[in-house]
């Protein structure tokens, strides 16, 4: 590594401690003056963005993207109004620092508190989603963090516009300037560098693919969130309703097919498999969905290909699924533990007690109960944007919104106790 990247890193660094300082005292109110401004101005020079957004999707065939990253990857007038009515709605959440989690008045007189506080410096490495630079920013400046972002050379043209817009709006509404930082360079080495930096980093946070979030769980000194693979499961129970599971099926892989929250795979019990595969099976295979399953499963659906087992256990982010027919709620909830990533999982079924047994053994981040995998999102959970969605059990799991970008601290009030 050279010394301008090395000295390039730790002035990055040093920059983002200096600003996460300055934003535990910042008020409620300026965040959201800046947060809405953003939005102003993102409204503002759409013109701009969509042209800077125009020279990555142009380089998109250098960087061999698929049809689905491609898609990821570009900004339209929709998706830009989408993004400021994102700022908007952090905005209109409450702040989380300051908050006061637990009171407890001690027989001395002693008044324990515990207060949410920021978690400081957050390191965010993510890939080919431009709208991704702007959620990060308004949730870690939100909650009081300072956010160094390290996007994907996919979309450096588009990110660097919204954070040219960022840093502006910053300055204008007298927030630290370094509160949100962009790193400008394409070097891979970049990232290793940032990972070494303890003293000032708090947490760093990968959003991509598994390479990416191996690499950087195997560098970080410091505290990962790991945002790991969506391999997500639809089951079918025999007690379904047979046309809602195939709408919810259809909109779990359809709907957007390159995001970590679409279906991967699906099950359905073997009383009802016949009747639901015939049902689904078309329904499938008209939006350009390629199956890849049992022999149970090809028996209803000639046109499927053979599953490997490889198959059970690929997040595709494509028009692709895998399929296998279970003969009991206990073997889908064995299959889905043992061959998915944790992330999201759906029961469809009109009887409580499958419900309750599946969300109670299924280990994963979000687990639903007849209803479309595409809901576990911060958006529509209510949580806001989100930074990501945690795969792990500490220190935060499911969508990272305002709340999972703190931590605690103790503050007790006294009146001269000694002990």
């Amino acid at each position: 590594m050279n010394d301008n990247l090395e000295e390039y890193v730790s002035q990055v660094a040093r920059q983002a401690k200096e600003a996460s300082r300055a934003l535990v005292t910042t008020t409620g109110g300026r965040k959201n003056g800046w947060l809405q401004l953003s939005a102003e101005r993102i409204r503002s020079q759409a013109s701009t963005l969509l042209a800077e957004n125009e020279r990555d999707i142009a380089k998109a065939p250098e960087f061999g993207l698929t049809n689905a990253q491609v898609d990821r990857l570009r900004l339209t007038p929709e998706r830009l109004e989408g993004i400021a009515k994102a700022l908007e709605e952090v905005a209109q959440l409450p702040d989380p620092i300051g908050e006061i989690i637990d009171s407890n008045p001690r027989p001395n007189g002693l008044l324990v508190t515990k207060v949410r506080v920021p978690l400081g410096v957050v390191f965010f490495i993510y890939e080919s989603r431009p709208n991704v630079t702007v959620d990060a920013a308004a949730l870690c400046v939100k909650s009081g963090n300072a956010v160094i972002l390290r996007g994907g050379k996919e979309a450096f043209h588009s990110n660097m516009a919204f954070y040219r817009l960022l840093s502006e709006t910053l300055v204008e509404c007298g927030l630290p300037e370094h509160a949100v930082q962009l790193v400008e360079t394409t070097d891979r080495a970049a990232v290793g560098a940032f990972l070494k930096c303890h003293n000032s980093i708090d947490v760093a946070i990968p959003r991509g693919g598994k390479s990416l979030i191996e690499r950087v769980t195997q560098e970080a000194t410091m505290p990962v969130i790991k945002h790991f693979d969506g391999v997500c499961h639809v089951y079918i129970d025999r007690s379904a309703d047979l046309q809602m599971a195939r709408d919810i099926l259809v909109n779990s892989k359809c709907h957007r097919t390159g995001v970590c929250n679409a279906a991967e795979s699906f099950l359905v019990h073997e009383e009802i498999a016949d009747e639901f595969l015939k049902l689904a099976g078309p329904a499938l295979l008209e939006q350009g969905v390629e199956i890849r399953s049992d022999d149970r499963v090809r028996s209803v659906i000639p046109e499927a290909l053979v599953a490997t087992e490889d198959d059970y256990r690929t997040e595709y982010l494509d028009l692709k699924i895998s399929a296998k027919v279970v003969d009991s709620i206990e073997d889908a909830i064995a299959h889905i533990n043992e061959y998915g990533s944790h992330h999201t999982d759906v029961i469809v079924t009109s009887n409580f007690n499958s419900a309750r047994q599946f969300t109670g053994e299924v280990d994963s981040a979000a687990v639903l109960v007849n209803a479309s995998t595409r809901f576990n999102d911060g958006g529509e959970f209510g949580l806001g944007a989100e930074i990501g969605i945690s795969t792990d059990k500490f220190h935060a799991r499911g969508p990272c919104g305002l709340k999972e970008l703190t931590s605690y601290k103790y503050v007790a009030y006294g009146d001269g106790q000694t002990r």
